[in-house]
């Protein structure tokens, strides 16, 4: 149990779904004033027997049912699943920005999550004064910020650009700079959502072996990808996910044949997965 960093057990996650035609409604204010009397009318003539039927319903949807598993301390773990399988629900509610309905989940450890590239950026201001901003979103004190600002700038590669607004900046320039930031914060437990999605190659590359570098010493990764490339190089273990459930959990190799054979596609082969070289599994 100590080299456990987080434990889910039976997590759910339920959002009330209004419909289209109530939503239409809520749109101007003569219409927020028509639903109210369409409302006080229901309410009135309900003791005469009359029932109104064409009102605004609503619509729960589970994003997450009883989802349960533990990612040991050093571990990879890689999350796949297709759109709308409740990957990014599930790393909300691991990050603290959403509750579950019902369940439990331990964790320990300080959590930096990067869910969208360049999250808590500022447009309009610099790259230099983002990341002094970010780093101050996370906790980190100012003198750790400017002691680590210029290998933030050297691993994101815009040293030439750095006091420019990122609004300036390409995409690829944006996601360097971000990952950057999230990865020299010194993480306990790092989430990471699509991050390597927008960098070229060479940069995948580095990410990747910073991230394995970050696991080896002792931290813990929480890796999601579309590219089970990516998850069967990197990862030591891997959790599929469909339709808010899990499917599978465990080693990499049998978990991304469950998952490519459910989607008719061809399933991976077991070279180039080494997966006790990225993580201490326990």
């Amino acid at each position: 149990m100590g080299d456990i960093a987080i434990r889910m057990e039976e997590v759910s996650k339920r959002y009330s779904i209004k419909s289209l035609q109530d939503s239409q409604q809520g749109a101007r204010l003569r219409d927020v004033l028509t639903d109210r009397l369409q409302s006080w009318g229901r309410t009135l003539l309900r003791p005469f027997g009359v029932q109104q039927t064409n009102g605004p319903t609503r619509q729960d949807f589970w994003a997450l049912r009883d989802v349960s598993f533990e990612v040991h301390r050093g571990e990879i773990l890689g999350l796949i699943g297709r759109n709308g399988a409740g990957k990014s629900t599930l790393l909300k509610i691991m990050s603290r920005i959403t509750a579950p309905t019902r369940g439990w989940l331990s964790i320990r450890g300080r959590i930096v999550s990067l869910l969208e590239v360049g999250t808590g950026f500022n447009a309009d201001l610099t790259g230099r004064e983002n990341v002094f901003l970010n780093g101050a979103i996370v906790g980190m004190k100012r003198s750790c910020i400017a002691k680590k600002f210029d290998e933030i700038v050297a691993f994101a590669e815009v040293e030439k650009f750095i006091d420019m607004p990122v609004r300036f900046f390409s995409s690829g320039m944006y996601s360097r700079l971000a990952f950057a930031v999230a990865i020299h914060q010194d993480p306990e437990i790092l989430i990471l959502d699509e991050v390597l999605a927008v960098g070229d190659f060479l940069f995948q590359k580095k990410c990747i072996e910073k991230m394995t570098k970050v696991a080896r010493e002792g931290h813990t990764v929480l890796f999601v990808s579309h590219s089970t490339d990516a998850v069967q190089k990197f990862c030591s273990r891997a959790l599929y996910l469909e339709a808010g459930r899990v499917v599978a959990v465990g080693e990499v190799q049998p978990v991304l044949q469950k998952y490519l054979q459910n989607q008719g596609e061809t399933t991976p082969s077991s070279e180039g997965t080494h997966p006790t070289q990225h993580a201490n599994v326990a």
